[in-house]
């Protein structure tokens, strides 16, 4: 916590303090344990996934197929009170189940939708809210990284975890619409529909703009499909998944050497970060088991007399409190393997806890003081708009949050159904 606070980068304080107790503990002789829980980690082969979603997800923002998707939903639900808040967050569901890269689609949605929901008097807050939220939905819907990474760090089916988080993903999503509906019928001031002029455009041209969605939601279909199906993994699901967005691309005649450079650029950036976060929390979380830490933790909480549930919510406490000032990737790497275990002891199943840790994930992302959503937002939007505007509109969907993680916590079925009904059938 002390290094952390001096600002430097998280993979190096957890490889260093690493290094330090091994040789601490076990002398210069246990360095070769450390390089050991190194190599298991990079030995994974799941872990091929998440740069081949990341590259996916860049060749989808950076053509013109994600602009589409989202100007097609404008067709749709434009008429309505609240309507380009709606259209937003489904687009949000869509680029969701395409990529699962947060950060993107909130910039995305920052440059198209926020600037749209402003020019036509939408409530400011109610607009930023409706962005981040919408945009942070990538760690719930499928293919989610934040799943991946839950599932290669607790060892838990990756496809059981994309199948469980299908309906409190969409649950949320829901949440989010109604309450926006419910706010904007109540008051139409916070959320005008948009005038017959600017929607009545030649019907050649509302065709050009759905078929533009088919390639994409094709990709999304195939990739999802072919992993539910069991035709494909995981890993190889992701692969099939950047050559179809790029033969789209290409079909659309969008490929171009910078948009290849770009994309390839970010996924180097985005998987190296990962791996190096990956590689200090393996090492650190290799040594503290060898000393006995998770035994302790093990022994402390399951001796302690507690419910299920208490522990559960004590788990949960931990993560809010983790998620106010570090990545999600690093609290999952450094928890997971101590949580898990329990998790399994105590008889709950580790896949419904996945999707509680994602859901947390979630709150995490929205909230203050380091919630990265609103710095992706303020990257994009105007210069009139503060960090702590930001925050505040944030407040209600972070509320939202809340209560769907306690519907999940409460009632595990509404995540475990579908494995199940899948596995029955």
């Amino acid at each position: 916590m002390i290094l952390i606070l001096t600002g430097i980068p998280l993979a190096f304080v957890t490889g260093l303090i690493a290094i330090l107790f091994t040789i601490a503990w076990f002398g210069p002789m246990g360095v070769p344990l450390v390089s050991s829980r190194i190599y298991s980690f990079v030995n994974e082969y799941v872990l091929v996934a998440i740069p081949m979603f990341v590259l996916m997800a860049s060749l989808l923002d950076r053509s013109g197929m994600a602009r589409d998707l989202y100007d097609a939903m404008r067709l749709i639900a434009g008429r309505i009170k609240g309507g380009v808040a709606v259209q937003t967050l489904v687009a949000a569901v869509f680029l969701a189940a395409i990529s699962g890269i947060i950060g993107g689609e909130i910039v995305l949605l920052g440059l198209i939708a926020l600037p749209q929901m402003l020019r036509l008097g939408y409530n400011r807050a109610l607009a930023i809210g409706t962005v981040c939220a919408g945009g942070s939905l990538g760690t719930m819907i499928p293919p989610s990284i934040v799943l991946i990474v839950y599932g290669l760090t607790a060892s838990v089916s990756i496809g059981d975890l994309f199948l469980a988080t299908v309906t409190p993903g969409l649950m949320l999503a829901s949440f989010y619409i109604i309450y926006i509906l419910v706010r904007c019928y109540a008051n139409p001031e916070m959320g005008p529909p948009i005038s017959d002029e600017e929607l009545d455009i030649p019907m050649s041209e509302k065709l050009r703009k759905m078929r533009g969605v088919i390639l994409p939601i094709g990709v999304a279909v195939t990739v999802l499909g072919s992993i539910y199906g069991g035709i494909a993994s995981v890993t190889e699901a992701a692969a099939m998944g950047v050559v179809g967005v790029f033969l789209s691309a290409a079909i659309r005649r969008e490929v171009t050497w910078e948009l290849i450079r770009d994309s390839l650029k970010q996924t180097l950036e985005t998987c190296g970060m990962i791996i190096w976060i990956g590689l200090g929390a393996a090492a650190l979380v290799g040594v503290y088991n060898l000393m006995g830490g998770n035994r302790f933790i093990e022994s402390t909480i399951l001796d302690s007399g507690a419910s299920p549930l208490v522990i559960v919510l004590i788990m949960m406490g931990i993560l809010v409190v983790l998620g106010l000032f570090m990545d999600w990737i690093g609290i999952a790497l450094l928890t997971m393997p101590i949580f898990v275990p329990i998790i399994i002891k105590l008889g709950m199943d580790p896949v419904w806890f996945g999707i509680l840790f994602a859901m947390n994930m979630q709150v995490s992302y929205l909230s203050p003081p380091f919630g990265p959503a609103a710095f992706y937002l303020k990257s994009v939007a105007p210069k009139d708009m503060s960090l702590s505007e930001i925050f505040r509109a944030l407040i209600p969907f972070i509320c939202i949050q809340v209560v769907a993680l306690a519907i999940v916590l409460m009632f595990p079925d509404v995540a475990l159904w579908l494995p199940e009904w899948v596995k029955g059938d």
